[in-house]
């Protein structure tokens, strides 16, 4: 990719990628030289519907048009649209870094990601098509790694069609790489190791999961204690895989679930809510392919109670 450009329109942001036809591009057609760079299939359908979306050259083309060394393809992204049926609501974020493709949040413990039947507007969704509608642009909630409502931490929300498609393909192939702090009682033993055990939901149950070695999907966790100081240990996780509730299934797997887990350890002695934060997150950028890591440092309730020595600076 040569270049990108913007556009800023009323609710609409346009994106123009640049893309400059080599050699081994020759006899391409559009949609393959398109597909191979990570546009997706409904992708492709989209630009589709939008005016003057592919031009090579400066000339509008089909998708089935072929290409040629020293061609000039660009292809303009015209998202109008918004969440419609997520509410706009005034929700504090702390937005830690945004460009035009992607925004990384802090997320706080208690905030759902998106709305429910129960709770419609409060969550991340909500926040961010606020922040948005007050920037007068149009945003679809597109978010790369879902946390649960009670795990704090980073979390990167991707601002177009083509930063989504990316960073699902990523975060598939396991190419998002994820950190985590936990707190859990009593001296974990031993102090580092993987956990390699899979997962399944719970019987009766459409929320809980358990560790299943007849019927579950793989999952595998890293471990390393940081820290132990007063009765508990600060454990930081490395996940390769990403199944629902799998560092709290697998630490309380280990023997040591949790503080504060509702579900799974109802400790509440020292928090109310599963001692768990997104610390760090380190990918590939989807359009720059530049290297990117963001650190969240520990919120204040799994580090006052605890008074941990070691903490992430940003």
């Amino acid at each position: 990719m040569d270049a990108v450009l913007e556009e800023r329109s009323g609710r609409t942001v346009n994106r123009t990628f640049l893309y400059s036809i080599s050699e081994s591009d020759h006899g391409l057609r559009i949609e393959q030289f398109l597909r191979r760079r990570g546009y997706s299939r409904q992708n492709l359908t989209e630009l589709k519907k939008m005016p003057d979306s592919i031009q090579v050259n400066g000339l509008n083309c089909i998708l089935k048009k072929t290409l040629s060394p020293g061609d000039e393809l660009a292809v303009r992204i015209q998202e109008t649209d918004s969440s419609e049926k997520i509410p706009a609501v005034n929700i504090p974020l702390r937005i830690i870094y945004e460009d035009e493709d992607i925004l990384v949040v802090d997320k706080p413990a208690g905030l759902p990601m998106h709305p429910s039947m129960k709770n419609y507007h409060y969550s991340l969704a909500n926040g961010l098509v606020w922040y948005y509608q007050q920037q007068k642009e149009a945003f679809i909630f597109r978010c790369a790694n879902r946390l649960d409502r009670d795990t704090s931490g980073l979390t990167v929300v991707a601002k177009h069609m083509l930063s989504a498609n990316i960073l699902s393909g990523m975060g598939y192939r396991h190419e998002i790489e994820r950190e985590y702090l936990a707190i859990v009682r009593g001296n974990v033993l031993p102090p580092s190791g993987t956990i390699d055990a899979p997962l399944s939901r719970r019987e009766g149950s459409i929320i809980e999961r358990k560790v299943d070695f007849e019927h579950g999907e793989r999952a595998l966790t890293h471990y390393q204690v940081v820290e132990e100081k007063n009765g508990h240990s600060l454990v930081s996780l490395r996940l390769e895989t990403g199944r629902t509730h799998q560092i709290r299934i697998h630490l309380k797997y280990l023997g040591f679930p949790l503080v504060g887990d509702y579900l799974y350890n109802p400790d509440m002695e020292y928090i109310s809510r599963q001692a768990l934060h997104s610390c760090r997150l380190r990918f590939v950028h989807p359009i720059t392919k530049e290297w990117m890591e963001f650190r969240a440092p520990l919120p204040e309730d799994m580090q006052i109670p605890f008074q941990w020595d070691y903490g992430y600076e940003i």
